[in-house]
């Protein structure tokens, strides 16, 4: 630090000392909280009159009454206070008013940065975080500013320097670019803050269409931004031409899936075979279309799941999509009746019954058929169609399946269920053999009940599957 700042440092001490000890600062106080106490006044008074004024409900009326709640205190405070100073100036020292000057120039310019931003990205979790390092960042300026110091700590930046082929950079310089690049970014987001709610309000134009038009101009306001601002600060874009290229390999090779996505993500979105709302299946998974953002696509399964879907798998594979042309679809439901049952009013039920149901439609109107005779019984099956597949097929369902349970036992048509019937032969006779000796001859019977009945037993399970009788 130099001397000349040393004693500006110390000036700026004396006379706020000096003020402080002085009667005179008395003047500087009120002089403060009245103008203080007044623009919060005028601020308040301003926004209930914007507020009780017959003004419509537009997103322009939005924008103007929340930039007028955070700018206009701060913006009313400073110019009162740089009016007060001139009046005061004349008479008695104001340095405490010259610190007030800075302080609120600074709070006025945190609120509009803040709110330029909140206006051009919306919201978002890293918001607060943002503004808070802003804050922090600013007041620091200011408080370097009101010392003195700022031009050593800027000379500092500077001298910290390397060169990038023939660019010469700093600290300071880089520094200058994220603050440029920054401020681009932010305009060029309010742009496309602009251009969304004016697609937003444009009739006839496809939901695709509109996100890949807004996402197309983001991306060209985003790159004009930053050429834009690189060369404002100095920087020479052709210093980042062997970035450009490694960045190009890296892609190439390493973020070849990535990029794949992202185009698919945009095929997707133009040829408009997935729209918002949708009900598909792909693989495993199947539900609703949330969202199709540039890198997947979220699936809502009925379950309440969501499914991360990257946008290659859509395209490099069968989708089934419900509801691409026509939301209707064919619910099947299966029933089986017993051989002594009426065949044809069981399946005049299940035409009522089905035709009693709500989501169920007229028109293909629901059908009853004879699919088979199983072993068990006859098997029947229920066709009905419901528009509304997003709903899920499991409450209808269930809906027409107690409502004939409930019919068919009204109407004593039964639903059969295997039965069997083993039938155990009598025991085997005594078994009888004959054994020849030298010399005589002699025939032994071996009466053994047990062996008779693990004989019967065998022979029983043996011939099961001949005796076993099915009742229907």
């Amino acid at each position: 630090m130099s001397v000349r700042d040393d004693s500006r440092f110390a000036l700026l001490l004396t006379e706020t000392w000096r003020d402080l000890q002085s009667p005179a600062v008395l003047w500087q106080l009120a002089a403060l909280a009245g103008c203080l106490l007044l623009a919060w006044l005028f601020a308040r008074s301003t926004l209930l009159r914007v507020a009780a004024g017959n003004h419509a409900d537009t997103p322009a009326y939005r924008f103007g009454r929340s930039g007028l709640r955070r700018v206009l205190f701060p913006l009313a405070a400073l110019v009162l206070v740089i009016g007060a100073r001139a009046v005061l100036g004349e008479f008695h020292n104001v340095s405490l008013l010259n610190v007030a000057v800075p302080l609120l120039i600074s709070l006025a310019l945190i609120r509009l940065v803040m709110f330029a931003v909140r206006q051009a990205v919306g919201r978002s979790s890293w918001i607060a975080s943002f503004e808070r390092i802003f804050a922090a960042v600013a007041w620091s300026v200011v408080a370097l500013h009101i010392v003195g110091w700022l031009p050593q700590v800027i000379g500092g930046l500077d001298s910290v320097s390397f060169t990038l082929g023939s660019q010469r950079l700093s600290l300071w310089t880089l520094l200058q670019g994220i603050a440029m690049v920054l401020l681009t970014l932010l305009v060029a987001l309010w742009a496309a803050g602009l251009l969304e709610r004016r697609l937003a309000t444009t009739a006839g134009l496809d939901d695709n269409v509109r996100i890949v038009m807004l996402r197309v101009a983001k991306a060209a306001l985003v790159l004009v931004a930053v050429l834009v601002a690189l060369p404002m600060v100095g920087i020479d874009l052709t210093t980042l031409s062997v970035f450009g290229g490694a960045l190009g390999v890296g892609l190439g090779f390493g973020l070849q899936k990535i990029a794949a996505n992202y185009v698919s993500g945009f095929i997707i979105l133009l040829d408009r075979s997935l729209r918002i709302g949708n009900m598909i299946s792909v693989g495993a998974e199947r539900g609703i279309v949330t969202q199709i953002n540039t890198r997947y696509t979220v699936i809502r399964a009925p379950s309440g799941v969501e499914s991360l879907v990257p946008n290659e798998v859509l395209v490099g594979s069968v989708v089934q999509n419900e509801t691409y042309t026509d939301t209707r679809v064919a619910v099947p439901l299966n029933f089986q009746v017993s051989y002594g049952s009426d065949v044809e009013r069981a399946m005049a039920i299940l035409v009522e019954v089905a035709q009693a149901q709500p989501r169920v439609l007229d028109q293909p109107a629901p059908n009853a058929f004879l699919t088979g005779f199983a072993d068990s019984g006859i098997n029947l099956r229920l066709g009905l169609w419901i528009a509304d597949p997003q709903e899920g097929t499991l409450g209808v369902s269930s809906d027409i399946n107690l409502a004939v349970w409930q019919r068919f036992r009204a109407e004593g048509i039964e639903f059969p269920f295997p039965q069997r019937e083993v039938r155990l032969l009598s025991p085997l006779p005594p078994v009888v053999f004959s054994e020849t000796g030298k010399g005589s001859g002699a025939n032994h019977v071996i009466d053994d009940p047990s062996r008779g009945d693990r004989a019967a037993r065998s022979r029983a399970a043996l011939l099961r599957d001949d005796s076993e009788d099915i009742n229907i």
